[in-house]
């Protein structure tokens, strides 16, 4: 069969964008694995505790008190990869498992600053010891004496015979400077009412939260 010269066939102009579409539409195909090899994602906000490694407390993290014999010591506590903008950081230490309805706060700590990229062992007994401008915020153990200073860490402490429970620490990074200020509530509000806060009241304004879970039973 024969076409008129006139007739617009150029067989290697059509065989060349046909290649060019069959590139194109190959390169969508794998344009996920390409975007990522072009464009990598953003490393994760993460906590974690070298103390903690083993995934459970040593008797030197636990509380000295209530029938327990540790040594109460806080962990170390370090983090990474902030979110750009981060003014502040506050850390909590909770426990899912206590048999009070609510569970029992054991480790609080405000208004971090953004330059600190975690808290050395022991960073949690004294209040000097904290970066400033951060403080520790009411936890569970208030005006028992048990952590030698309302505000100081507490450490596990689980009632015997229980299942180990599950010690959650989280940290949120806070696009302001006081999450007291922005919250309007009290420095002496309890931890419950800063969660509710962090994680309702103030949801614009946390930029990013991370955490991980040790373990403790006797």
């Amino acid at each position: 069969m024969s076409l008129p010269v006139n007739s617009g066939f150029i067989p290697r102009k059509v065989t060349t964008s046909a290649a060019i579409v069959a590139t194109m539409l190959m390169g969508a195909l794998a344009g996920g694995k390409a975007h990522a090899d072009i464009y990598p994602t953003t490393h994760a906000f993460t906590l974690s505790s070298p103390d903690l490694a083993s995934g459970s407390f040593d008797r030197k993290f636990t509380l000295k008190g209530f029938g327990c014999t540790g040594d109460n010591v806080s962990p170390a506590i370090q983090w990474s990869n902030a979110p750009v903008g981060t003014k502040s950081f506050t850390l909590q230490l909770h426990d899912p498992d206590a048999p009070t309805g609510s569970g029992f706060w054991h480790w609080t700590i405000y208004n971090i600053p953004a330059s600190a990229t975690g808290l050395p062992q022991g960073a949690g007994n004294a209040a000097a010891t904290l970066p400033a401008p951060a403080f520790g915020g009411a936890s569970d153990f208030l005006d028992t004496g048990a952590t030698g200073g309302n505000g100081n860490y507490g450490g596990p402490c689980p009632p015997v015979g229980d299942k180990p429970h599950h010690y959650t620490f989280t940290l949120y990074a806070l696009a302001v400077d006081d999450v007291e200020a922005a919250a309007g509530i009290p420095r002496s509000g309890t931890a419950a009412l800063h969660s509710y806060m962090l994680n309702k009241g103030l949801s614009d304004k946390v930029l990013g939260k991370a955490s991980f879970i040790a373990t403790f039973g006797r």
